[in-house]
């Protein structure tokens, strides 16, 4: 029995690693399409666009990631972007929830952060979350771009979503697995594109606002 018991984590852990390897032999297409976002959003961001992205459970703490990695950085040293993560401000988040119901509390805020040509980024595992469904749709009214990270489809956000880059294996486990590889590999072509766009610049340089020139001092008299 102790042999069983002992022996049991070990064949689970297997398992989940095959079962990674085998979803990682069909990633080709997924790739594709990280890398596609990744070269657009280094277009959207650079050109004054604002992320936004959103989730639940595992995949929320997925978007926080995401936003972290466009604020600050993912590899070389850039320039800051515009990136929220909606579930990350939770009076805002409590207050929506509580006065509208929770289909409301990522829609209400891609409609008050959101402006057209924004990009808007939902993360699913199953694809059938009533509020992350309810965003993609907002979304799509305030012309926002809007991409969807799901598991298998058909499912409602993918039906809902501009563009969806799916994994479809029916492990949840898996899927969020190689959604963080998906967020990867966007960060990884957006940065390609921005530095093949422009020379190397320190992110300091980048970000400073010109100054402005000193207003000469005016002496006032009396009449």
């Amino acid at each position: 029995m102790t042999e069983l018991l002992t022996g049991r984590p070990e064949r689970l852990a297997r398992a989940h690693v095959q079962a990674l390897a085998q979803a990682l032999t069909e990633f080709g297409p997924a790739a594709a399409i990280a890398t596609d976002w990744g070269i657009r959003l280094a277009g959207a961001l650079g050109g004054g666009a604002r992320l936004l992205v959103a989730g639940n459970g595992g995949s929320a703490a997925q978007a926080q990631h995401f936003s972290a990695e466009i604020v600050g950085r993912y590899g070389p040293d850039r320039a800051p972007f515009s990136a929220v993560a909606l579930h990350s401000e939770p009076s805002a988040l409590t207050a929506i929830l509580n006065d509208y119901g929770i289909e409301e509390v990522f829609a209400r805020q891609v409609q008050a952060h959101g402006r057209p040509g924004d990009v808007c980024v939902l993360m699913s595992t199953s694809g059938r979350s009533p509020n992350v469904v309810a965003a993609a749709a907002r979304a799509r009214d305030c012309g926002l771009r809007t991409w969807a990270m799901t598991g298998p489809v058909p499912n409602p956000l993918a039906e809902v979503a501009e563009e969806v880059l799916p994994i479809c294996c029916p492990a949840t486990a898996t899927v969020q697995e190689l959604h963080l590889v998906a967020l990867h590999l966007v960060c990884e072509a957006m940065d390609a594109e921005l530095a093949r766009q422009q020379p190397a610049v320190p992110a300091l340089q980048q970000a400073a606002p010109a100054r402005q020139q000193p207003v000469p001092a005016r002496s006032w008299q009396l009449p």
